[in-house]
């Protein structure tokens, strides 16, 4: 039986113990498998990568077959973290332009510390080099996250607190098509979900057409994400009332982010939930669309990665407003990223790995189309062999 004395007296030897241990061997319960250097200076390694998606992706103003990407490493003494870049052709960035970036990271950012556990100094340090290059930030904080989360041996969802029970179900997108046939085709490939996301904001009858067609063989639950393509407020209230009357669950970014006033006697008056998209891209920009919208949806790619989403997801709930984790077409780096931020989130959009025909990770799974979050360190990734050369 063991006494207070006893336990007293073991306490305090663990205490004395750990007075003399790194937080990395405190609380590691894993090493990570991939050991490329021993060296306590933080680098940073990255290689270019072309998305190619299963079907072309149409919305509101542009069509594209593929993403950019780039894929980063950062590694210390041993451990080593993975992140991405995600490029979209509205993030206005490139290869190129993030190689550049990356360099800039590498030469001004890293020789200060040699401590990844300083992520809040290492990450604002880089948000300072540029006023843009957020899929660039991110692709550093979110390879930083893993690195950390290797060290220590612990998921980031369980380092932040969260539930992993509380994980939503995810949407799977289905941009545009005018082929009805091709629309059939991209519910098949996505009959395994349980919601569905469909881009809007072409005309009123190319919108009613997709609807239609997708109601009359399927009644899942909708979420509509209108690509900021409807013009006039009165237009797009009628197509939400209409819409509401299909079923549709909520909607994202009705109208350009420009035209804030009309957003906000939309909210007003909408029977669905109307969530900012485009209109939200950073922590700052919360406060000035808090009653513009009844919520937000956070992106790893125009937030600049998971430190500043997660505050802006404290932020958003100290606000009452609601929440959704979503995605560019990426890999499963940044969408096992964002994963971690999951069970906090009323909505979830995280299909990119999905909707790409090469994705070279292994990453967080779905489960019936739900998220599920493993007990893994870091983010839970593996590469798979023979795509990249990291």
């Amino acid at each position: 039986m063991t006494t207070r004395r006893d336990f007293l007296k073991t306490a305090g030897v663990l205490t004395a113990a750990t007075a003399f241990m790194k937080p990395s061997d405190i609380f590691a319960q894993k090493n990570n498998p991939k050991k490329i250097s021993t060296s306590k200076k933080l680098q940073l390694d990255w290689e270019n990568f072309d998305g190619i998606m299963k079907f072309t992706f149409t919305v509101s103003g542009s069509s594209r077959k593929g993403t950019p990407i780039v894929i980063t490493r950062l590694s210390w003494n041993g451990y080593s973290g993975y992140g991405e870049a995600a490029m979209p052709p509205y993030l206005g960035e490139t290869q190129a332009s993030v190689n550049d970036f990356l360099k800039k990271v590498v030469e001004n950012v890293l020789p200060k510390f040699d401590n990844p556990f300083c992520i809040q100094d290492i990450l604002l340090a880089v948000d300072k080099l540029s006023t843009n290059n957020t899929a660039a930030k991110a692709s550093v904080d979110i390879a930083l996250h893993d690195l950390v989360g290797n060290i220590m041996g612990q998921p980031w969802w369980k380092i932040w607190g969260f539930d992993p029970a509380k994980t939503p179900y995810t949407s799977y997108t289905i941009g545009y098509d005018a082929d009805d046939a091709m629309i059939n085709t991209k519910l098949d490939e996505a009959n395994w979900n349980k919601i569905i996301k469909v881009k809007l904001g072409m005309t009123e009858a190319e919108d009613k057409r997709m609807i239609n067609l997708i109601r009359a063989r399927d009644s899942r639950p909708i979420i509509i994400d209108a690509n900021q393509g409807w013009k006039d407020k009165y237009y797009a209230l009628d197509m939400i009332h209409w819409l509401k009357e299909q079923g549709i669950s909520m909607i994202e970014q009705p109208m350009s982010k420009y035209y804030l006033d009309d957003i906000a006697w939309i909210t007003e008056r909408s029977p669905l939930p109307v969530i900012a998209d485009e209109s939200c891209q950073r922590l700052t920009d919360i406060r000035t669309l808090h009653g513009a919208y009844h919520g937000i949806n956070i992106k790893l790619m125009k937030c600049t990665g998971m430190r500043e989403a997660r505050e802006m997801v404290s932020l958003a709930k100290a606000l009452h407003m609601k929440l959704m984790i979503g995605c560019m077409t990426e890999t499963s780096i940044a969408i096992s990223a964002a994963a971690q931020l999951s069970p906090e989130m009323e909505w979830a959009d995280l299909d990119g790995n999905y909707l790409l025909g090469n994705d070279c990770f292994d990453g967080m799974k779905l489960v019936d189309g739900r998220i599920t979050l493993e007990d893994k360190p870091g983010l839970g990734l593996t590469p798979k062999p023979g795509i990249i050369k990291l």
